[in-house]
Parts: structure tokens; sequence; C-alpha cells
């Protein structure tokens, strides 16, 4: 049995509350990949009693990739790999699991293996809006009353970073095939794609700021820790210098 042909199987949890639109294919070829350091870290939804939990680690620098490590209010942790794709000026992730439901990571692991076969190949993606450091969070689109709630009275001690991110929801996403049914090639039922990348890309670049697709937005903060790279132990003078700076392309 080949382990690599098992790698992608139903995606089991719900993120953030809502019930995923999923795709049999990736939003990604590798020359869309991108790598942010300031992705890197713990992130929370809410600074005062956080709902969920949402890590972001690279265990295998060679990769350009991420661990997301997925935490809800009860504890319960699940494990994404997970992609940062530039398509055009906007940013997406791609998240898919790295293990099955049962716990295990490779097939011969499983009690039945015969049972992986099974599990087809599903990814979602997420919609990145802005990440910036707290210091900056005005920069981020004008007007947001979502980063206003989101952010603490003032500069915390506690939290260095602001991500903005929207989900995808299969009840929104039934709306807009519902009302052109052929916007992108689904299964009869919804909330499966079955488009190839190069028709994904297109598809969600053309409905990025529709709230049918990517629905409201989640504001995530990201907690500070000693000894961090990267942003978490910039300086306040290099808030500037950071946010010109362009998403490095590691490929």
């Amino acid at each position: 049995m080949k382990t690599k042909k098992l790698l992608f199987y139903l995606l089991a949890a719900i993120l953030g509350g809502c019930v995923p639109v999923m795709s049999l294919h990736p939003l990604y070829t590798e020359q869309d990949l991108v790598f942010e350091e300031k992705l890197l870290g713990v992130w929370v939804d809410d600074h005062n009693s956080p709902e969920t939990i949402w890590e972001f680690n690279q265990p295998d620098q060679s990769k350009n990739e991420y661990e997301l490590v997925f935490s809800d209010k009860e504890g319960k942790k699940r494990v994404f790999v997970t992609h940062l794709v530039k398509l055009k000026d906007k940013l997406f992730l791609d998240v898919h699991p790295d293990r099955f439901p049962s716990g295990e990571k490779e097939a011969e692991e499983m009690k039945l293996p015969y049972n992986a076969f099974f599990f087809i190949p599903v990814h979602t993606f997420i919609k990145i809006d802005c990440i910036e450091l707290l210091a900056a969070a005005k920069n981020c689109p004008p007007e947001d009353e979502e980063i206003d709630k989101a952010l603490p009275k003032s500069l915390s001690v506690d939290y260095d970073s602001v991500l903005k991110i929207r989900l995808t929801d299969d009840d929104a996403f039934m709306k807009l095939i519902g009302e052109d049914p052929n916007v992108v090639r689904h299964e009869d039922d919804g909330a499966l794609l079955t488009a190839s990348t190069k028709e994904l890309q297109e598809f969600v670049l053309k409905y990025s700021e529709d709230t049918r697709l990517f629905t409201e937005a989640k504001v995530l903060l990201r907690r500070k820790t000693k000894g961090s790279l990267g942003p978490a132990r910039q300086d306040p003078n290099e808030v500037k210098a950071t946010r010109n700076s362009p998403v490095s392309d590691r490929r």
C-alpha cells in the first residue's frame, strides 16, 4: 500500500464553528506558495476568553508549509497541513488534515488499513484580509469594525499581532450556487468543489470579496512568547518598515 496516495482525506473538523466548503483539489501549485514568518505562533480569537486557538508551526524548514494545530473551547485538538497561497495581490490558506480521524498519520498504522481507501482527498480555503503587528493594526482595511472590536483597549503586553481571516461556510455558499449553478464545478449537493486548481484560483479571485464565499471576518491575536523569532521581538520603531516589506517568497 502506498501511503503517499492516502495523505489527503476527509476533513473531519469544523473550523470556527461553521462547516467549510470543501474541494477535491488544492488551491495552489508550487509556484503559488509563499512563506510569511509573521504567521507563526499562537493565535486566539478573543483576548478575554478564547473560544478557539490557532497555532501555526514550521516543523520542517525545508518545506514551504505550516502545521496548524487547531484547539476548540473544549480543548480538543486537530492538526492540519497548511499552505500560504498568493494569487495576484491576495493571500489565502489552503488547509487539509495530516492524519486520519482515528489519529494515525500512516495508513499502515491503522487497525484496519484497508479503511484508509474510503477517505477522500479534500481541502478547505481561508482568505487572509490582513496580518499586521498590533501597533500597526489601524493599517488594516479602513473602517474595519471587526478589527476595532477585537483589539484590546490599549497595546497589550500579552499580544503582538493581529490576523484577520475569512472562512467559507457551506450555507452561505449554497446561496451563491443557487443563483448561478455554473459558477464553479461542484457536486449536486453543493459544498464539495470538483473544479481543477486553475479553475479554483479563478473562482476565488473573482469572489474573494463576496460574503457568499468568504463569510464574515474572524480576528485573531497572536500571543507574545519569550525568545520568539520575527515580529514578536520587533522593536516598535521597526513597525513601519515591517508593514511595507513584501511577503517573503521562499520557493
